[in-house]
């Protein structure tokens, strides 16, 4: 049962705000002032706090400032009787979550409510800075991170994840707009349900359609049997499109359509079945440059966009960097069988400097790498290596990061296909490509993958390759 703290010096309105919260989903404690708030978050946890703007003897805003010092995950939401006044909009601007107008309605107060405990409870399923997380298990679809950049996208989250709104997420590759699309779904009233995703760029156009909605037998060639598509497996639950830019235009005609209607048809066939399915939709793309170019529905774009949260890139989060580091080192300790558990300041401090193009996913490349190579409990400076340091000797001036990169691609596509891990079978595929492309040269390949060659040869022997 999550914790509220209700701070006010009218009596009256902590009573009605006790009616309004407190019961099965929440416990609210009262302060009638600043001091005795400050004093209860020093000794209890809060999900939320919700803070009068002006009380006598005290200020708001001074509140709200301490608050956001000790703990800024905590969601504050200032209430105030003095709509639109500067006041209200500096308390936002000094980190409040929101503010609330007096009278309250009854319903916003318990939206809010609920969309700020969402946000605390994304910022606190952060993965914590110390070895014991390292060496520990760690959940790959927790959204990582503290920076101020990423408690606003907590923030939005937890404003659109009770809804059912179409939510269309923003950002470069890497950024982790999946992760943000799965913490939607996980504090909505979908949970539970089936959440499905589709990469539309990684399937080809002809077999999309049937991806999406499926076909009757007999629909094409190999069409042999009747097939329910992601739409009709999702009933009820959430279907995440991602990359939604690279969709075609005839596809995008039939997106619209359920979203208007609610109503798919398979492919072959000619009978309308109603679908109920929240989407959500993400794209690295610019779609108002693909609207100009005619690439792209400008009706489909505002049916997406009821709801947008665009990600930071990793340069506009690197607060963030060493929380990211040891969440991949702890999930890829527990998927490669490794116990890399110590981060010495100087392989810190390389990564702290490299220009992270690729963000969260170019990081989690590096990283991997790393692991595969890494012998013992440190992850050394000379682990990590970056395309600028590879040696060029795969054919066509590809570098061990290209190869790296387009398996990474591929395992990332037969994942989204087939739910096969990718992790699992990683270094098998970079084993085996490597030695392919170079006709069976493992002083080379051992070379380009950063090992001895005596490791390679381990590792051929473990995998059978």
């Amino acid at each position: 049962m999550n914790r509220l703290l209700l701070v006010d010096d009218d009596a009256h309105l902590r009573f009605a705000f006790k009616r309004m919260l407190d019961g099965d989903r929440y416990v609210v404690d009262e302060a009638p002032d600043g001091p005795t708030a400050l004093a209860m978050l020093q000794k209890g946890r809060y999900a939320a706090v919700f803070l009068d703007l002006r009380m006598p003897g005290s200020s708001g805003m001074d509140v709200l400032s301490r608050i956001r010092e000790t703990d800024p995950r905590v969601p504050v939401i200032m209430i105030t009787a003095y709509g639109g006044t500067e006041e209200a909009i500096e308390a936002v601007q000094r980190g409040a979550y929101d503010f609330v107008l007096k009278p309250f309605e009854v319903d916003h107060i318990r939206r809010l409510a609920e969309q700020a405990v969402q946000a605390y409870t994304l910022m606190t399923r952060t993965v914590e800075v110390d070895a014991a997380e390292i060496g520990g298990s760690a959940d790959r679809d927790t959204l990582v991170g503290r920076s101020r950049a990423m408690q606003e996208v907590y923030k939005q989250i937890g404003r659109v994840a009770a809804s059912d709104a179409t939510v269309l997420i923003l950002g470069a590759s890497g950024t982790g707009k999946e992760l943000v699309a799965r913490a939607i779904y996980q504090h909505s009233p979908r949970a539970g349900k089936p959440f499905l995703a589709v990469n539309c760029a990684a399937i080809p156009e002809g077999l999309l359609e049937s991806e999406l909605f499926g076909h009757e037998k007999g629909a094409f060639t190999s069409a042999d049997h009747r097939r329910l598509g992601k739409f009709e497996r999702a009933h009820g639950g959430t279907l995440f499109l991602d990359e939604i830019g690279d969709m075609s235009p005839g596809t995008q005609a039939k997106i619209l359509r359920v979203l208007q209607e609610g109503k798919i048809e398979r492919v072959g066939g000619h009978a309308p079945i109603t679908v109920d399915v929240r989407i959500l939709a993400a794209t690295n793309r610019d779609l108002a440059q693909l609207i100009a170019e005619g690439t792209f529905r400008e009706d489909l774009y505002f049916r997406l966009n009821v709801f947008s949260i665009t990600l930071p890139s990793l340069a506009e989060r690197r607060d963030d960097l060493p929380l990211l580091v040891r969440h991949i080192l702890a999930l890829g300790n527990t998927r490669l069988g490794k116990n890399v558990t110590d981060i010495p300041p100087e392989t810190m401090e390389k990564l702290q400097s490299h220009v992270w193009r690729g963000n969260v996913r170019e990081l989690e490349n590096v990283i991997n790498r790393a692991l595969i190579v890494a012998a013992g409990h440190t992850l050394l400076p000379e682990s990590i290596t970056f395309g600028e340091d590879r040696d060029p000797g795969l054919p066509g001036g590809k570098t061990g990061e290209d190869l790296f990169d387009q398996i990474f691609t591929d395992l990332r596509a037969r994942f989204e296909s087939t739910g096969v891990p990718m992790l699992d079978v990683l270094e098998r595929e970079m084993l085996k490509r490597a030695l392919s492309e170079l006709d069976g040269n493992q002083a080379q390949a051992a070379r380009i993958l950063g090992m001895s060659r005596q490791t390679l040869r381990k590792r051929l022997d473990e995998s059978g390759s």
